[in-house]
C-alpha cells in the first residue's frame, strides 16, 4: 500500500506544476501586447479600433463604420512627463444598404480647429468618436480630443444629415450642465 500512494501523488504533482506554469506563460502574453503600443523611437500609440452598426432613419437602414488609426503622417504630441504620442485619424463611413454612399470622411485633430482652442489643440491628440443617437432625423456622433493618458478633453458633437451635410459644435460638459442649474437656483 505504501509504494501505491507515491504513484496517486506524482500525477498531482506534474498537474499542479504546468497548471502554475501556464499562468506566468499568459501574464507574459498580456506584458508583450502592452509593449506594443510604444515604437522603438519610444512613440506611443492608442491602439487602433473599428465598430460597425446598423441604424434606422426614416424607415432606411443606414450602415455606419467608423475606424481609428494611429497615423505615422500626422504630428507628434509630447506630454508635460515628456512622453511622446502619435495623433489619431479616425475614418467615418456611412452608406444605405444597397451600398450608396451618404456620407465618407477621415477626421483629424484639425478638422475641429473651428471649434477647439488652439493652445489645447497643439498638446492634444484626436481621442475617439462613437455614434450617438438620432437627432431631428440627422446622425449625431459624439468625438473628442484630449491631453493623452489624462482625463483633460473638449468634447464635440458632429451631426450628419442623410444627405451628408455635416455640422460640428463644443459638447456641453455634464459639470458645466449642472453647475448651470446650480446657479439658477
Amino acid at each position: 500500500m505504501k509504494k501505491i500512494i507515491p504513484y496517486f501523488l506524482l500525477p498531482i504533482f506534474i498537474l499542479c506544476f504546468s497548471a502554475c506554469n501556464n499562468k506566468s506563460n499568459k501574464q507574459e502574453k498580456k506584458e508583450t501586447i502592452v509593449k506594443d503600443s510604444v515604437d522603438s523611437a519610444g512613440v506611443q500609440r492608442m491602439q487602433e479600433s473599428k465598430s460597425e452598426q446598423i441604424v434606422k432613419l426614416k424607415g432606411k437602414s443606414y450602415h455606419i463604420a467608423l475606424h481609428r488609426l494611429a497615423c505615422d503622417s500626422l504630428t507628434r504630441v509630447k506630454t508635460e512627463a515628456g512622453d511622446w504620442f502619435l495623433d489619431n485619424k479616425i475614418s467615418l463611413q456611412i452608406t444605405l444598404d444597397n451600398g450608396t454612399k451618404v456620407f465618407s470622411r477621415t477626421f483629424t485633430k484639425k478638422s475641429f480647429a473651428s471649434i477647439v482652442p488652439d493652445d489645447f489643440l497643439s498638446k492634444s491628440i484626436l481621442e475617439g468618436m462613437v455614434f450617438d443617437k438620432i437627432v431631428d432625423n440627422k446622425f449625431s456622433f459624439a468625438a473628442s480630443v484630449c491631453y493623452p493618458q489624462t482625463d483633460l478633453y473638449f468634447p464635440m458633437q458632429i451631426t450628419i444629415s442623410s444627405d451628408g451635410s455635416v455640422s460640428m459644435a463644443k459638447e456641453e460638459l455634464m459639470e458645466e450642465a449642472y453647475s448651470d442649474s446650480e446657479d439658477k437656483d
